[in-house]
């Protein structure tokens, strides 16, 4: 008896020890609200029993310092691609592999082994978008495929106009606007996008992330958004439409990740690799309304998001779109400096 009380006394703390024991029927995910479906959250729960909890953040530099604090309690996030690279230098993410994972060879090609994620040592894709601006036709009727309508807005949309307070987002695209590259460091281009943005901001009702919401309810007329966004309130508005800035826009991708001190490790690989699923990404990308990087996903989404005009880049602009890429930190560093006397 005593021999078997000291097995089980053992094994207990063998099991305690491991991150099975630990992940046993739960999952923590960390994650931009409104972008994950309920109905494929359910499906993953039936499957293997685990009780899904979802945090909102609304933006990469929330999640970010959320993280760094560690002891966030949260399995999973789901950073930017401009971001990505960030959490790996600095330790935050657990190397879970999926590249040797089952369902990874549903990962389309192009999104396989990525500048920001090599061989996909720590994320898989969760989706992908573009960043644009969104108009409501019935207030406007002019051309809607400039940041023009930003920074500029013509007079029917000023003091109606949304800014999407993603700082990346904004730089970029004012950078972009005053014909700039992205990532640039040049003090007399960075000089205009200060000049351009402080003049502007009088002109904007709001700087904030709800626009779906408030795009629907007319309380904005036009906003910066991301095309999935856009997609929705066209759904509920169909005078709402989205519009790709001829200056440039940004493409860009979120990836699932796994952090460093995750609780549930198990659970949190397992759902890494439930994500890969081409029928469970059709899923999510059926909720969120954004593309996504799985192969054959496409079949499992709302038959409208085939030719939706906010997925399909027309060919004329295919040309000014360019990639997201994390830039050095001196370039941060101005970036931020910008965007604090922004917000004053």
């Amino acid at each position: 008896m005593k021999i078997l009380n000291c097995g089980i006394v053992a094994l207990a703390t063998l099991l305690a020890t491991t991150s099975l024991a630990s992940a046993e029927g739960e999952l923590n995910i960390y994650n931009w609200g409104n972008y994950t479906s309920p109905d494929m959250i359910k499906k993953f729960e039936d499957k293997y029993k685990v009780k899904v909890t979802i945090t909102d953040y609304d933006s990469n530099d929330t999640a970010l310092a959320k993280v760094r604090q560690g002891g966030s309690g949260f399995d999973m996030a789901v950073p930017s691609q401009n971001y990505l690279p960030i959490w790996i230098q600095e330790g935050l993410l657990l190397e879970t592999d999926p590249g040797k994972m089952e369902n990874f060879k549903n990962v389309a090609k192009e999104w396989a082994d990525p500048e920001f994620d090599p061989g996909r040592k720590y994320s898989v894709p969760w989706a992908m978008g573009i960043v644009g601006t969104v108009v409501n036709t019935d207030v406007y009727k002019g051309d809607i495929n400039t940041w023009g309508i930003i920074f500029n807005p013509p007079d029917e949309l000023k003091g109606k106009v949304n800014v999407v307070p993603e700082m990346i987002d904004v730089m970029d695209a004012a950078i972009l606007y005053n014909g700039g590259k992205k990532c640039t460091g040049d003090l007399t281009i960075l000089k205009k996008v200060r000049d351009t943005l402080l003049a502007a901001k009088p002109n904007w009702i709001a700087m904030e992330y709800g626009t779906i919401q408030k795009m629907g309810s007319g309380d904005f007329a036009a906003s910066s958004d991301w095309n999935g966004s856009a997609f929705r309130q066209r759904l509920a508005n169909p005078k709402i439409h989205f519009g790709y800035p001829k200056e440039g826009f940004v493409n860009w991708s979120d990836n699932l990740v796994v952090l460093k001190d995750a609780k549930n490790v198990e659970n949190a690989k397992l759902f890494q690799d439930f994500m890969m699923d081409p029928e469970n990404a059709g899923m999510n990308s059926g909720f969120h309304r954004y593309a996504n990087g799985i192969a054959g996903s496409e079949k499992y989404m709302p038959a409208d998001m085939k030719d939706a005009p906010e997925i399909k880049v027309p060919d004329e602009f295919k040309s000014v779109g360019v990639p997201s890429q994390t830039c050095p930190p001196d370039v941060q560093a101005l970036y931020t400096k910008i965007w604090t006397e922004l917000q004053k």
